[in-house]
């Protein structure tokens, strides 16, 4: 049933973001009868309870947070769970989100725009020998490369896992004169499959599903290696990590991009790659370079191997970092409080049985 101004509701906010309380006011026009509490909590932390009480759980219907969820017990009237990540692997073991029916949505597509940034900086970084430069910077020399840099011009990127950061990464190499190959767990045969049902901030990334000219899918190694194998300049990884997805990538896989010299981008998750095999296949040539912004082990221990490996960039898991972010996940939530409003679906939901 419809209910306009959620009266009744109550909003905990739990964020570690920089959080105006005039952030808020477009929620309070909109609905009126919202009560709203805002508390300031680590994206990492655990403890739900530490700085809310007994009391105040006992009236939260709808939860914004980064990790923290409560006891089952604390917070019987709660109903919806509205996530910071694109991915909600993070919470898969908690007893909320294995033994309650409370609804969880992700904030899939509040990171593209600065995720896209980071994947194609990274790649022309590479391109451009800009790490090298930096070092004979560094070293007061000037020196050129002997290597001549390499433009995307009639490049091809492999997107692995079509969602809101892989649409607007597609949206950014198309636009610098990419070619786009496009992987999903299912089969995108029709406008309507193509469509992004998620929620995608306005003007950005690819709607309509438009942008890629090959599409593949599927759950098996073969298809995962005909897509692999589509001669691709540059893999970017962005599928969320489930038992299908964990050490997807490894030494099989791996040469199959050795026959272009792939270079590989991983934005998901660390275990998504098996980490030894990345590190042969750096060592050893057989990928042309890789940019990291997350690992397996993570955060990366002093004196891992990955660290100095071949070409390969690293940085501690900050692609969806971004001065607009708040601003964004609160755009989320908004879209996901009016749909409440209206009984409408909301958008973001997690599915249980694959896990994102």
């Amino acid at each position: 049933m419809a209910n306009p101004t959620l009266k009744g509701h109550k909003l905990l906010v739990l964020n570690p973001f920089p959080t105006p309380a005039s952030s808020f006011d477009p929620l309070k026009e909109t609905f009126p009868d919202l009560a709203i509490q805002h508390v300031a909590v680590d994206f990492h932390e655990g403890d739900a309870h530490a700085k809310v009480s007994d009391e105040e759980w006992s009236n939260v219907t709808i939860l914004m947070t980064g990790s923290a969820l409560p006891k089952i017990e604390k917070a019987p009237k709660l109903q919806v769970v509205q996530l910071q990540s694109a991915g909600s692997n993070h919470v898969h073991e908690k007893p909320l989100y294995k033994e309650t029916d409370v609804t969880f949505c992700t904030a899939n597509g509040v990171h593209g725009p600065q995720i896209a940034e980071w994947v194609i900086a990274t790649f022309l970084a590479h391109q451009h020998h800009i790490p090298a430069y930096l070092e004979t910077q560094k070293q007061a020399r000037w020196a050129r490369q002997a290597e001549m840099p390499d433009d995307a011009v009639g490049k091809r990127i492999g997107i692995l896992g079509y969602g809101a950061i892989g649409r607007q990464t597609a949206r950014v190499a198309q636009a610098m004169g990419m070619d786009v190959h496009a992987y999903t767990l299912h089969p995108k045969d029709t406008p309507e499959a193509r469509r992004d049902a998620t929620y995608v901030p306005e003007g950005l990334g690819d709607p309509e599903g438009l942008l890629p000219r090959k599409w593949f899918s599927g759950t098996t190694k073969e298809d995962l290696h005909a897509f692999l194998g589509s001669d691709l300049d540059l893999l970017v990884i962005a599928v969320p990590l489930t038992p299908v997805t964990r050490h997807l990538i490894g030494e099989e896989e791996f040469a199959i991009l050795g026959k272009k010299r792939t270079f590989v981008s991983n934005i998901a998750r660390g275990p998504v790659i098996k980490t030894d095999d990345l590190v042969e296949a750096l060592n050893s040539g057989t990928i042309r370079g890789a940019a990291l912004d997350v690992t397996d082990p993570e955060p990366l221990t002093d004196g891992h191997p990955l660290w100095s490996a071949k070409n390969v960039i690293i940085t501690p898991h900050i692609s969806g970092m971004s001065s607009k972010l708040a601003e964004r996940v609160l755009g989320v939530l908004r879209q996901n409080l009016t749909n409440l409003s209206q009984g409408a679906d909301l958008v973001n939901r997690v599915n249980r049985k694959e896990g994102y």
